[in-house]
């Protein structure tokens, strides 16, 4: 068995173990039933019974109405993913895939702040918490797509790197912009605390123009010094900035840049700022003075902040090759060598490192569901940045991942249905999982059942089709709607049950006289044919109608074909001659003689029978059923007369 990277975090479970009896769980789909049992641990005291049940869920995000936005609105991005042509060239795709990716992002960013909103307004400390946990936790996700985004799937080169890199950076560090506010919108800007933090912020950042405007403040107020802050006006503004839609070659911007460096060296050499040490401070910064960003770590906050600033004022043309070289050094130098990297410094420096596969086990870990590794591979896979990393356990790394997700899902009441296209779009082994997972779906309602019933019809699942119907059936059955139970028995082809149904129908109707369910019967159609019961049932109702709209004559017919072919069952030949007795009694001759002669048989065949069995009668019975036998056979015998008279008149 493999070693775990990591030992498995401990969950604690409030109040078990306090009776010190042994603890027994069931699995569950997503979550674990646990329960103290009665046995008690060996030299513990006695206890009373243990009674209480606890729900441990996997992962608790999917039950937050917040997050459930997430979950539905990444699902219509990830089935537009699917949906993008195989034969398209690479290069027609990496926009598409920036642009997926960027929405991706978009859904990241608007929970995030719809979180931070509920927070706000919240009193309820808990809550309070447990928002802000999951605030951080996407923020962190957040910053490691942008990243990946950037490094994977626009995978910019030499010069352009940079630029996207300085707007991860700025994206990802916005307190600057709020102290910014602070301090301009104080009565005297200049002399706010914060107003050397603010330039030295935006000069680390790159974004040279707006510490410009905010130190044209000080040089105003100063004109002793005001030659000084030109000076530095002037190099912050000739700071060659790389534009990758201009005609400026990388070389030609590279030798403009070294130009630019050797001009703020030279100042710091000739201490030009010597008597003003925070534009000191600037022009050490810009000639990458790597001291004296560490000393400004609390602006930086993190230490990939002041891998791009370092970057940034001492090889902007970094290639993405360099990029784990810097990308070391850099943690090295910013973190206390004390402290062990975060999980999250370990994710981005893999990240840097271009290694995926990395980048994805380590947030596989970190994380506390699979939704953030499902899509972000989802996505590198379809840039193909995958293709070399099978799994040896059957599925590649983006299947076992997205099945993993998906499989979370339906434990849940509603985003189940979100799961079932995740696995439609696992080729390998999404049909197996969605076969195993649609069966625990729980039918709590015939609508959810129709639902349900409908996704497996789609997919061709033929017994979960089945299965789901039975189900039905039986429910509907026990809670006595014989419409519904025989709709759902034929839905499911299931001959024998259908064949129960039908037997109920007719008890009810020779208990009230009449059917209930008709639109249903009437509607039967070919649904008929599934048994022998149910075509009696469809016929004997045909029966019933033709009789209604008077066609005395076809509905004869039909109630003699259902005797003799032996299609109504024996137990119901007395009913059906009762039935044949208003067509007896017509002042028009009804049955032929050959028809007549026939439906005497069947009542000798009827009564020879019941004598043979001798069934016991109660009194009352008996006197009706002797009672009905008379006057069929009168009204069969008269039948005989009055037809042998019609067909010999008609002869004659």
């Amino acid at each position: 068995m493999e070693e775990v990277d990591v030992e498995p975090t401990v969950t604690l479970i409030p109040g078990v173990g306090f009776k010190q009896r042994h603890v027994g769980f069931e699995w569950g789909p997503g979550d674990i039933l646990v329960y103290e049992t009665n046995f008690k641990l060996q030299g513990a005291p006695s206890a009373g019974p243990g009674s209480s049940v606890h729900v441990v869920r996997k992962d608790e995000d999917i039950y937050s109405p917040i997050l459930r936005k997430l979950f539905n609105e990444s699902h219509h991005i990830f089935v537009g993913l699917q949906n993008i042509r195989e034969d398209l060239p690479s290069k027609n795709k990496k926009p598409q895939f920036v642009s997926i990716s960027k929405n991706y992002r978009s859904v990241i960013r608007a929970c995030m702040e719809e979180l931070q909103q509920v927070a706000v307004s919240t009193q309820d400390e808990t809550l309070i918490a447990q928002y802000s946990n999951q605030v951080s936790i996407l923020l962190a996700i957040e910053l490691i797509w942008n990243l990946c985004e950037v490094l994977f799937i626009d995978a910019a080169p030499a010069g352009i790197l940079l630029l996207h890199l300085l707007d991860w950076v700025r994206l990802h560090k916005a307190d600057v912009d709020e102290k910014a506010r602070e301090v301009l919108q104080s009565e005297s800007p200049t002399h706010h605390h914060a107003y050397w933090e603010v330039v030295i912020s935006f000069v680390l950042q790159g974004r040279m123009d707006e510490a410009r405007q905010v130190l044209i403040k000080q040089a105003n107020q100063q004109t002793s010094s005001r030659p000084l802050y030109q000076l530095m006006d002037g190099l912050l503004q000739k700071m060659p900035i790389y534009n990758p839609g201009g005609t400026q070659t990388l070389t030609e911007f590279d030798v403009k840049w070294r130009h630019w460096h050797e001009e703020c060296d030279r100042c710091l050499q000739d201490n030009s700022f010597a008597s003003n040490r925070h534009l000191e401070t600037i022009c050490k910064i810009l000639v990458g003075d790597e001291d004296t960003m560490l000393e400004h770590k609390e602006l930086l906050g993190t230490w990939y902040h002041f891998l791009v600033s370092r970057l940034l004022f001492f090889h902007p043309t970094v290639k993405p090759s360099e990029l784990h070289y810097y990308a070391q050094s850099s943690m090295d130098m910013f973190l206390d060598s004390r402290s062990a990297p975060e999980p999250l410094d370990s994710i981005l420096l893999a990240a840097f490192e271009f290694d995926i596969h990395q980048v994805i086990k380590d947030c596989s870990i970190a994380l506390n569901n699979w939704w953030f590794v499902a899509h972000l591979t989802d996505l590198l896979d379809h840039c193909k940045l995958l293709q070399s990393h099978n799994l040896h356990f059957g599925s590649n790394l983006r299947e076992f991942l997205v099945l993993e997700y998906a499989s979370g899902l339906f434990s849940h009441h509603s985003l189940w249905q979100l799961a079932v296209d995740y696995f439609d779009h696992c080729p390998e082994f999404g049909r197996m999982y969605l076969e195993l997972q649609i069966e625990r779906v729980p039918l709590e309602t015939e609508r959810k059942a129709l639902k349900v019933l409908r996704i497996c019809e789609q997919r061709q699942m033929t017994e979960q089709v089945r299965s789901i119907c039975k189900i039905m059936a039986k429910r509907s059955l026990s809670n006595n709607r014989l419409g519904s139970a025989l709709s759902w028995s034929i839905r499911a082809k299931d001959a024998a049950f259908a064949t129960l149904i039908s037997e109920r129908f007719l008890q009810d109707y020779c208990t009230r006289g009449s059917f209930s369910d008709l639109d249903l019967i009437d509607n039967l159609g070919p649904a008929m044919l599934l048994s022998d019961r149910l075509t009696f049932l469809g016929k004997y109702r045909e029966f019933h109608r033709l009789y209604g709209e008077m066609k005395f004559t076809e509905a004869a017919k039909l109630l003699l074909s259902l005797m003799t072919a032996k299609i109504a069952p024996r137990s119901f030949w007395m009913t059906l001659l009762t039935d044949a007795l208003p067509l007896l009694e017509q002042k028009e001759v009804i049955f032929s003689v050959d028809q007549t002669h026939e439906l005497m048989f069947c009542l000798e065949e009827l009564t020879s029978n019941n004598n043979e069995t001798k069934p016991e009668w109660p009194m009352q019975d008996e006197d009706i059923e002797s009672t009905k036998l008379e006057l069929l056979r009168l009204a069969l015998a008269r039948n005989l007369a009055m037809a042998i008279v019609k067909e010999g008149t008609v002869e004659a």
